[in-house]
């Protein structure tokens, strides 16, 4: 074994051989960490979000994308994820650093007491893996921290979509409420119409009667709709983490349709493709799993373990510091075996969980196309038929009544019809919100956002 002199000596030719080595041993083993230093550095960049301030502070209507955005903003769950994904990416440098030195020192307790030279011996030694077991261990922490990363971008996508409906849900409280409110006014107006009829001898009693009955009727659902409201603006501000009782800006009159149905679905099942956060977290766990096959099949070859000490019980100073390297031997090979073995049906396994995850993919996004082009077209229904051939309904009607050629129970009855289809319509207009919101959701966007604002 190589020896070094004492300080101003010359230095062994085989010391300088052996520090070579062992310099080329770590620079070897580190030298794929730095990329991968790299991105855990990147990605620890983007871990914070800052929260915003209080919502809807001077807004004078509820809009869609800023209850989505203030919801994303203020849900503790993400920021229980977000502090998930942080703790993962920490444990990327943990898992390429090298073991921590190891001091040793020891004396020879008789030789304080004795007339003999006085016996010491101090050692430091440092283990070094196999080039590359490290920065594979560093690859699949780092699989493992992306993999969180989607995760947390899965979680924002789910709870956008859940704000987006409850969204919807208010909006339509809302416009039942004033929908009611207008029949309400109907409601009275064919209820003095019937007196006046009943008064001038065309018309019985019982056509004012059952006016009065069917206003109440009406004003009953309107204090079931008030509740329904109420329930729900909680239930909103629940999920923006604000008091229940918080006020709250009315939704928009109306909703924006979009004025062409969704594109080809094979078009809108490569963009999920690409975009479901699901599938790329899957995919990093794929790369993860593949780097644990490569560091099994790595674990065949053996460890380097260097050291250099000094002992004062040799007499020769020469012999007083020593250098050294020890391996392990990796006769185990049954074990190792089993490891690669165990590595590579786990690799097995997610591959095919991403082929049932894609099938599953591509059957979401046609079922959430098929379902925007059927609301898309009950809307147009609504709006070019239904809700017009009701109001003229009760136009006639009305007139027939009031001229005395129609009975009262026709005009109430067509009152009701045109009541109902508007509440309908209403409800069309925002099934077709929530369907491109699924459909949104099925591509891997962000419901209730802008294009523009939809990015993960």
């Amino acid at each position: 074994m190589s020896t070094f002199k004492r300080s101003g000596g010359p230095v062994p030719r085989g010391a300088l051989a052996a520090g070579a080595a062992v310099w080329l041993w770590g620079n070897v083993a580190a030298a794929d960490e730095r990329p991968r230093e790299a991105q855990a550095e990147a990605l620890a960049r983007q871990a914070h979000q800052p929260s915003e301030g209080e919502p809807f502070a001077q807004a004078p209507v509820l809009e869609r994308a800023e209850v989505v955005r203030q919801v994303l903003a203020r849900n503790p769950s993400l920021e229980a994820a977000r502090a998930a994904w942080q703790s993962a990416l920490a444990r990327e440098p943990q898992e390429t650093a090298l073991e921590d030195p190891m001091l040793s020192y020891s004396i020879a307790p008789l030789s304080i007491v004795g007339r003999e030279q006085f016996g010491q011996t101090l050692e430091l030694s440092q283990q070094l893996p196999f080039p590359g077991k490290r920065g594979l261990r560093g690859e699949m922490a780092l699989a493992e921290a992306n993999a969180m990363k989607e995760d947390l971008d899965e979680l924002r996508l789910r709870l956008a979509l859940t704000a987006s409906n409850l969204f919807d849900d208010f909006f339509v409280a809302h416009r039942a409420m004033a929908i009611t409110d207008e029949h309400v006014r109907l409601l009275e107006q064919l209820k003095k119409s019937a007196e006046a009829q009943y008064v001038s001898g065309r018309a019985s009693q019982q056509d004012a009667l059952q006016a009065e009955v069917e206003l109440s009727d009406v004003l009953r659902e309107k204090v079931a709709l008030e509740s329904e409201r109420e329930r729900l603006r909680a239930q909103l501000n629940g999920l923006l983490h604000r008091p229940p009782q918080a006020p709250l800006p009315p939704p928009p009159d109306d909703l924006a349709v979009p004025a062409e149905e969704p594109g080809p679905s094979e078009t809108l099942q490569e963009l999920a493709l690409g975009q479901r956060p699901e599938l790329d977290g899957l995919r990093a766990r794929l790369g993860g799993r593949e780097a644990a096959v490569r560091l099994a099949q790595r674990d065949y070859y053996p460890d380097l373990r260097v050291m250099g000490s000094y002992n004062s019980m040799w007499m020769d100073t020469s012999h007083q510091f020593m250098a050294g390297v020890s391996i392990n031997v990796p006769l185990n090979l049954s074990r190792r075996r089993a490891a690669v073995r165990e590595a590579e049906a786990n690799l097995q396994r997610l591959r095919v969980e991403e082929r049932h995850l894609i099938n599953d993919i591509r059957v979401e996004v046609e079922q959430a196309r098929t379902r925007l082009v059927e609301a898309l077209r009950i809307v147009a229904l609504f709006r070019e038929r239904l809700v017009p051939a009701a109001r003229d309904q009760v136009a006639a009607a009305r007139a027939s009544f009031e001229s005395g050629r129609g009975g009262f129970p026709s005009l109430i009855d067509a009152e009701r019809k045109l009541r109902s289809v508007e509440l309908r319509s209403q409800m069309a207009l925002a099934d077709v919100q929530r369907r491109q919101a699924e459909l949104d959701r099925a591509t891997g966007q962000v419901p209730g956002l802008p294009t523009e604002g939809a990015s993960r």
